[in-house]
């Protein structure tokens, strides 16, 4: 019997990450030339763990951020987006097991400000989280987005 990886393990577990790679021609389509990194899980963990309270991050600032880390054109937006969504899940289990010291992964945002309708406990959750901390959360057709939030992006 296979005995299901927690979502820890699956941050820990690199699977030989990063790694800048060029891209190819099918990417190139939607990302034009150069490199791309395609980072470690812990990576995406480590950059949304240092957001602090108030501030914010979007998916996009953390791919440029791995990008420079590395040298690369650009930041692999479909890993980067995949690695944020379990640390969340990792998060939300340390939450779960007591630990107050976790990755506030509410403060990670999607482009345009949107919150991440995935992440543990889904939109209600992350608006009453994010409300706490001073955002204002408001509904955009189907969507919701912390309004100005330009203004609370970080600083790393």
């Amino acid at each position: 019997m296979v005995t299901k990886k927690s979502w820890r393990e699956k941050l820990a577990d690199s699977k030989d990450l990063p790694k800048v790679v060029k891209i190819n021609e099918n990417m190139s389509k939607r990302w034009g030339t150069g490199t791309v990194v395609i980072p470690a899980p812990i990576e995406v963990n480590e950059i949304m763990k240092r957001v602090s309270k108030g501030k914010l991050i979007t998916i996009n600032e953390i791919r440029e951020k791995l990008a420079k880390r590395h040298g690369a054109t650009i930041g692999c937006p479909i890993t980067t987006g995949i690695f944020a969504w379990i640390a969340a899940h990792a998060a939300e289990e340390d939450a779960s097991e007591g630990k107050k010291d976790i990755t506030p992964y509410w403060r990670t945002l999607k482009s345009g400000g949107v919150i991440n309708e995935k992440y543990p406990g889904g939109i209600d959750k992350i608006k009453v989280l994010l409300e706490y901390e001073g955002h204002k959360v408001v509904k955009k057709g189907r969507k919701y987005v912390v309004e100005k939030y330009e203004s609370s992006l970080a600083s790393l």
